[in-house]
């Protein structure tokens, strides 16, 4: 892999998806919380102190980041199907990984996270394409786009994955 911080390649940003990429993604969404808890489990301290590639975030850092971006893609969810083209917030997510939080153990991201992903995929999973729910658009300032909620499940599913990956990749070349 020559760039470490695009293990899975670049963030897909489709503007709608097929049935079955919907339910591929949502599967993907419901395994997350799962398959982060496997990837960090026994690691010790000083490996979560671990950066996954020079200048990147620790291991630590990384899973409570996953928390974080997941809980802004809830309010994005939710801002998408109760208002007309919302404008979402960005955030500094680089200033929020220097915050004291971020010195927590993992568990209660994970818990989070796992709570969390039970709303958003029951969430996700009540939509109704004949009524529009998927094609619904919201608008990120920061990159001067408008997206669906197609393309926040899209973003999300391979948000999770890549995250997972930065982990497992650092795991299989430190050999934990």
């Amino acid at each position: 892999m020559s760039d470490l911080r695009y293990p899975l390649g670049p963030m897909p940003t489709p503007q709608s998806l097929t049935p079955v990429e919907r339910m591929e993604a949502l599967g993907q969404l419901f395994a997350l919380p799962a398959d982060l808890f496997e990837v960090v489990q026994g690691l010790r301290e000083d490996q979560l102190a671990t950066p996954y590639r020079e200048g990147g975030w620790t291991v630590r850092q990384v899973v409570h980041h996953v928390a974080e971006s997941h809980l802004n893609a809830f309010t994005r969810l939710k801002l998408a199907l109760t208002e007309e083209n919302p404008t979402v917030r960005p955030y500094e997510e680089d200033r929020w990984a220097t915050l004291p939080d971020h010195d927590l153990v993992p568990e209660v991201s994970l818990n989070l996270l796992d709570a969390l992903h039970s709303r958003l995929g029951m969430l996700f999973a009540s939509l109704n394409a004949e009524r529009g729910d998927w094609a619904r658009p919201w608008t990120h300032p920061a990159q001067g786009r408008t997206y669906t909620v197609d393309t926040l499940l899209a973003m999300y599913a391979w948000h999770g994955r890549h995250h997972v990956a930065h982990i497992q990749g650092l795991r299989d070349r430190q050999g934990w």
